[in-house]
């Protein structure tokens, strides 16, 4: 018999991808759908997931295991999100409207405004400030179903700004139970600072910021945007170069507002992820297959800028690039900190089905975060994540739209979150 010490019951349909590595081509609509199902937990990892009569015969829950019964409703692992920018202070709405009524994106960064107006409200921000917002955005995922999230620095551009950026990450993910993935971001923009001398930042970066991140242990991963309003390729490489020299993983910004060979650059570092992507060119496409990188889709943030180009989702996919969905969390581009919204942009705008959406952003995010042997599926043997979404079905999470159903949250073998409950549920 299996001994557990957490049991979900009660499930009407369990769905889950399998694996330690990523799903790709058709593979990436596969899912392990279990009608009547039930889990099992111990020690904060699943010993079992199947069906009720299995469950009966081969599970015994210890004495005083947990029980959450999930009442007829949906369990899937626990979304993972792959690219956000946790840490920053300030918010834009003003902005937002100046482009509800004709302004665009590049016209109000080139007045000062939109990363450079967040980076002037972060760089007067403490880190105690910085720590509360980080914990807080963290509630707000883990009441969304989200148990890993990747978080980039991005907004200080000085040395110490950067370092206080992740600090105050490092000290509001302290024991919270969403496990993030810290990235430094320092080649985010050009700093007003060193606008005449571009060559100059990164010197610094590579010669003074990556060496502190790295000596501290504050990042993971280090990332770049390849953009004409940001780096060229040739700078990028430069900086993700070093940081893979310190130790470092390496992400990309690339190829959202124009083909700026941001994939291709990704493909030959052998990058994690290269991100956005709604501008990639075939032959962008083929280095990513070739190199075996990510495509981390945000179609939430082509929606909310009202890009007339969508995420190329079918063409990568077709070409055997992983594919894998985030918030794109930020204050400028895409202020939500919802992955169950993003499944239904990825349907809806990307044009992934449901079975698709949820592998991209459960193992698929989970591979590009170098956490797919530990997350990101339903599996013995990997890390107790999953949700209980109040429908009867996965597919309602898309077609019934506009609302969060998460119910439960369970992370790490733990309930972490229970939404308020006025009424049974009505399927």
């Amino acid at each position: 018999m299996i001994d557990a010490d957490l049991v979900v019951a009660g499930i009407g349909e369990l769905a889950t991808s399998e694996g330690r590595t990523p799903r790709l081509g058709r593979d990436l609509d596969r899912l392990r759908v279990v009608q009547d199902a039930a889990v099992a937990c111990r020690d904060g990892h699943i010993v079992f997931a199947g069906s009720r009569q299995e469950f009966q015969a081969r599970v015994r829950p210890l004495p005083g295991a947990t029980t959450v019964d999930a009442e007829g409703g949906t369990v899937l692992p626990g979304f993972v999100d792959a690219h956000t920018h946790l840490p920053f202070a300030g918010w834009r709405e003003r902005e937002f409207d100046q482009r509800l009524r004709g302004d665009t994106y590049q016209a109000i960064a080139a007045r000062g405004g939109g990363i450079l107006s967040t980076v002037a409200a972060t760089r007067v921000a403490s880190e105690d400030t910085l720590a509360a917002l980080v914990r807080a955005r963290l509630d707000a995922m883990l009441a969304r179903g989200t148990t890993t999230v990747e978080a980039k620095s991005g907004y200080g551009l000085t040395l110490e700004a950067e370092l206080r950026q992740l600090r105050a990450l490092r000290r509001g993910a302290a024991g919270h139970p969403v496990e993030v993935v810290p990235t430094f971001l320092g080649a985010h923009t050009v700093p007003p600072e060193h606008r005449q001398d571009r060559a100059a930042w990164v010197r610094l970066l590579v010669e003074e910021a990556l060496p502190a991140v790295a000596a501290e242990g504050l990042a993971e991963y280090a990332d770049a945007f390849v953009d004409a309003h940001a780096f060229t390729p040739e700078e990028a490489r430069a900086v993700l170069e070093a940081a893979g020299r310190a130790g470092l993983g390496v992400r990309l910004h690339a190829d959202q507002l124009a083909d700026d060979g941001g994939a291709a650059l990704a493909a030959s570092l052998r990058a994690a992820s290269a991100d956005h992507l709604e501008h990639v060119s075939p032959e962008g496409i083929d280095a990513l297959a070739r190199a075996g990188t990510t495509a981390v889709l945000l179609p939430a943030a082509g929606f909310f800028l009202r890009s007339a180009q969508r995420p190329p989702a079918r063409r990568l996919i077709e070409a055997g690039v992983p594919v894998a969905l985030a918030t794109d969390f930020n204050p400028g581009t895409c202020p939500t900190e919802s992955m169950p919204l993003i499944l239904v942009f990825g349907c809806l705008w990307a044009g992934l089905t449901v079975d698709e959406a949820i592998t991209a952003a459960t193992l698929n995010a989970a591979h590009a975060l170098g956490r797919a042997d530990r997350t990101g599926s339903l599996e013995e043997g990997k890390r107790a994540d999953l949700v209980v979404h109040g429908v009867p079905g996965r597919h309602h999470l898309v077609y019934r739209f506009g609302d969060s159903r998460v119910r439960t949250v369970i992370a790490g073998g733990k309930v972490v979150y229970e939404a308020p409950r006025t009424a049974a549920p009505a399927y």
